[in-house]
C-alpha cells in the first residue's frame, strides 16, 4: 500500500541521507532497517500511536539548543562509567572498560569486523517488532510500527555493546552530556544464561536525540535497567527499548524524567521463555512554568510463554499546563496460559490546566490468565494536605510529601534499595528546586 504523500516525502528525505560505513553484517542490518523504514514511513501526527505526541519534534529541523553536563545521580553506587557527549564517546572522561563478568565495547570499534556477537542482536529485536504479520493458529497479529527505531538502526554510528557472561558486581553507567547536538545511539545488551548486570543511564543525550537499547536476556539471566533524565529544558528526547526474555529470566526497567520540552519513551518487550518476569515502570515531574512539558510512555508487552509475569507501573505529576501520555498494551498469545499481567497508569494533576492522556489496552487470547489494567487522574488529596498543614508543615512541603507518596509504587519497582534511595533523593532535590 502506498504511503500518504506527506509521509512519503518525509521518508524519502530521510532515506536520501548517506548511510554510515560498516562491515558486511552491520551494513546488512542497516540496509534492512532502511527497507523497513521505507515501508513503514516516517511518523506523522495522524498515525494511531502518535496522535497524542507530535513527531515533528524529531522529524523536523532542530529547535532545541540546551547544553548539559554529566549527571551525578548514581555516584555513590561506584559504577563503571562511560561518557558520551552528543553521541561521541569521551574516553578521557570514562573509566577503563575492563570489568569482571562482562565485556564492554563500542559499536564504532566493531563496525568493520566480520564476526561479532553483535551480529546476532543488532537490529534483530527492532526488526521483529516492525516485522510482518504473524499467525498463531487462527489469530493474526499485526505489529505496531516503530519507524523511529528503524531509523535508529539504519543511521546510528555509536553505542555501547555489553555482553554479560557472569554476575557483574558493579553497575555500568552510561552518562550523557550535550552541547546541543542531535545524536543517535544504539546500545546492545546480551545477558548470557545465569548472568546478571545492572545498567544505569543518566543525563541528556542531546538537544534532539534518538537513543535505542536492544536487550537479550537468556534463561535464568537478570537485567536491571534505570534511566534518569533531567532537569534541563528545551530538549526533545526519544528512547527506544526492545527486550526479549528467556526461561526463568528477570527483566526490570525503570525510567524517570524531570522537565524537558518533550520526551517519548517507547518500549517493546517480548516474553519468550516460561516462568519469566518482566517489569517496566517510571514516572515524571512535569512543569510548564519554565517552558512546555510533554511526556509520553508507550509500552507494548507480549506474553509468548507459560506462567509469566509482567507489570507496567507509571506515575506522572503534572502542573502549570503540563501534558502526560501513557499508551500501554498487554498482548497474551493463545498458548501463554497462566499469564499474570498488571498495568496501572496514574497522574497527579496539581492544577486545572494540566492533562493526562491514557490509552490502556489488553488483548488476551488465552483463557487461564490474570490480567488487569487501570488508569486514573486526580488532584492532590485536600484532606491529607489539611492534615499535614494542621501539624505545622508548609503547603509546599506538604505537597512534596504527598507527591513522593504518589510516586512510591513506581519507585518500589527498582530492585536495588540503594539505587532506589538515590533516585528518590534526586526527586526530592527536583521538588525543592
Amino acid at each position: 500500500m502506498a504511503l500518504p504523500k506527506i509521509k512519503q516525502d518525509l521518508t524519502d528525505a530521510v532515506l536520501a541521507q548517506p548511510v554510515p560505513e560498516g562491515g558486511s553484517w552491520l551494513t546488512a542490518a542497516r540496509d534492512g532497517a532502511r527497507a523497513r523504514l521505507g515501508g513503514l514511513g516516517m511518523p506523522i501526527r495522524r498515525d494511531e500511536y502518535w496522535k497524542f505526541t507530535n513527531p515533528e519534534s524529531w522529524t523536523g529541523a532542530q529547535a532545541f539548543l540546551t547544553a548539559s553536563d554529566a549527571s551525578t545521580i548514581f555516584d555513590d553506587a561506584e559504577p563503571l562509567t562511560l561518557v558520551f557527549t552528543d553521541g561521541a564517546f569521551d574516553a578521557a572522561a570514562s573509566d577503563d572498560l575492563a570489568l569482571e563478568g562482562v565485556s564492554i565495547e563500542l559499536l564504532s570499534g566493531v563496525a568493520h569486523t566480520d564476526l561479532h556477537w553483535a551480529k546476532g542482536l543488532y537490529g534483530k529485536l527492532e526488526a521483529a517488532a516492525n516485522g510482518a504479520e504473524r499467525r498463531d493458529g487462527a489469530r493474526l497479529f499485526k505489529p505496531v510500527a516503530r519507524p523511529m527505531a528503524a531509523l535508529n538502526t539504519a543511521m546510528a554510528e555509536e553505542g555501547v555493546l555489553i555482553h554479560a557472561t557472569g554476575e557483574v558486581t558493579r553497575p555500568i553507567r552510561i552518562s550523557y552530556r550535550s552541547a546541543g547536538g542531535s545524536p543517535q545511539l544504539h546500545h546492545l545488551v546480551k545477558v548470557e544464561e545465569g548472568a546478571s548486570v545492572t545498567i544505569l543511564e543518566e543525563g541528556m543525550p542531546g538537544a534532539q536525540s534518538n537513543v535505542m537499547m536492544e536487550a537479550d536476556v537468556a534463561d535464568n539471566g537478570t537485567l536491571h535497567h534505570l534511566r534518569i533524565q533531567g532537569p534541563e529544558q528545551d530538549r526533545a528526547t526519544l528512547t527506544n527499548f526492545f527486550a526479549r526474555t528467556g526461561t526463568e529470566s528477570t527483566l526490570k526497567t525503570f525510567g524517570f524524567t524531570a522537565n524537558g520540552s518533550i520526551t517519548r519513551n517507547e518500549a517493546v518487550i517480548e516474553i519468550t521463555g516460561d516462568n519469566a518476569t518482566a517489569h517496566i515502570a517510571g514516572g515524571c515531574l512535569g512543569d510548564n512554568e519554565r517552558g512546555s512539558f510533554h511526556h509520553d510512555d508507550t509500552v507494548y508487552i507480549t506474553h509468548d510463554a507459560v506462567n509469566c509475569e509482567s507489570r507496567q507501573v507509571f506515575k506522572k505529576v503534572l502542573r502549570n499546563g503540563a501534558t502526560g501520555v501513557f499508551q500501554g498494551k498487554i498482548l497474551v498469545q493463545p498458548h501463554a496460559q497462566k499469564t499474570d499481567g498488571y498495568q496501572i497508569s496514574q497522574s497527579l494533576l496539581l492544577d486545572d490546566d494540566s492533562q493526562f492522556l491514557a490509552k490502556p489496552e489488553l488483548e488476551i487470547y488465552a483463557d487461564d490468565v490474570a490480567c488487569s489494567h487501570g488508569s486514573t487522574s486526580g488532584a492532590i488529596d485536600e484532606q491529607a494536605l489539611f492534615y499535614l498543614r494542621s501539624r505545622g508543615v508548609s503547603r509546599k512541603e506538604a505537597e512534596d510529601l504527598l507527591t513522593l507518596s504518589f510516586l512510591a509504587e513506581a519507585l518500589e519497582e527498582i530492585e536495588d534499595e540503594a539505587l532506589a534511595e538515590m533516585v528518590q533523593a534526586k526527586i526530592e532535590d527536583w521538588l525543592r528546586g
